[in-house]
């Protein structure tokens, strides 16, 4: 292990790799139109009243607003340019409180037209979900890739560079935006246990059916004194051909990836809906798409 070859490598991320580029003083282009737009406005205000105010006075205004626009440009809350924060803060002061037509509290036994209004459904972002597994969201067609994952650190120095430079080719492969999304949640083995428990009875040896009712038992004992948890990764890119992408390169680099068909889609959608109370795993159907049940005889 001493080898050249089997040193670990570093992969060199910026840390200022989201960062807007810088175009003059150390400014960004944000900054600079924010304190050159109040520096011309200010100007412009002295050109035209400049004769209304003795010049200190003009001079201590100017240096507040000066001052005012600087914090605005340079200054950062909750993780947002100042800008930005104090924008969202204004749009939120001019937007109804109340999003669903409905009475307030105060009212809620008010009768309109005979009839009470109620609260309207809430309407989610993503509008529909193909059999294919094509999901509309935003007005863009959107592809989930499940994906496995794989061990890096029990590798050799050289393939560790070979797993880096296929996860920067697959990086590098993606024409739009996408989104990797790592969920943790409760896994629940009833499910495991009563299908041990059904394919008992089929083991061809009585040791092995009392082996597997043990194993059963064993599972809803973990069940009921554990908290079970299951990772879940999901891959989201835009377009069909950017998931048939994706999913070739992420096989590249041995981590197991596929396309979520419809059904796979709508299960993974209803798990994000109820983190903490997840429905019955297992594929669920579609959106639109009629539900029959085949009774066996």
């Amino acid at each position: 292990m001493s080898s050249t070859d089997d040193t670990t490598p570093r992969a060199v991320v910026p840390a200022d790799v989201n960062e807007p580029d810088r175009i003059a003083f150390g400014l960004t282009f944000r900054q600079l139109g924010i304190v050159g737009g109040v520096g011309l406005a200010a100007f412009g205000v002295y050109r035209r009243f400049g004769h209304l105010l003795p010049p200190v006075a003009w001079i201590v205004a100017g240096v507040v607003v000066f001052a005012g626009a600087v914090v605005v440009a340079l200054g950062r809350r909750d993780g947002l340019p100042l800008d930005v924060w104090l924008r969202h803060g204004f749009l939120l002061s001019r937007s109804p409180r109340t999003f669903a037509p409905g009475a307030t509290r105060a009212s809620a036994v008010v009768v309109v037209a005979g009839e009470p209004r109620v609260p309207a459904p809430l309407r989610p972002a993503v509008t529909g979900v193909t059999p294919a597994g094509v999901l509309t969201s935003e007005g863009g067609d959107k592809v989930l890739i499940a994906c496995g994952t794989t061990n890096i650190h029990m590798r050799t120095g050289t393939e560790q560079a070979a797993l880096l430079d296929g996860f920067g080719r697959f990086l590098n492969s993606l024409t739009g935006p996408a989104q990797l999304v790592v969920a943790t949640q409760r896994h629940d083995l009833t499910a495991y246990a009563q299908a041990t428990v059904d394919h008992a009875p089929r083991l061809p040896h009585p040791a092995l059916q009392a082996a597997a009712g043990d194993y059963a038992d064993f599972l809803v004992d973990l069940d009921g004194r554990r908290d079970p948890l299951r990772r879940q990764v999901l891959a989201v890119v835009i377009g069909a051909y950017a998931a048939d992408t994706a999913v070739r390169a992420l096989s590249g680099v041995g981590v197991e990836a596929v396309a979520l068909d419809g059904p796979a889609v709508t299960a993974a959608l209803a798990q994000v809906a109820d983190p903490f109370s997840p429905p019955v795993s297992g594929p669920r159907a579609v959106p639109g798409t009629p539900i029959t049940l085949r009774s066996t005889p």
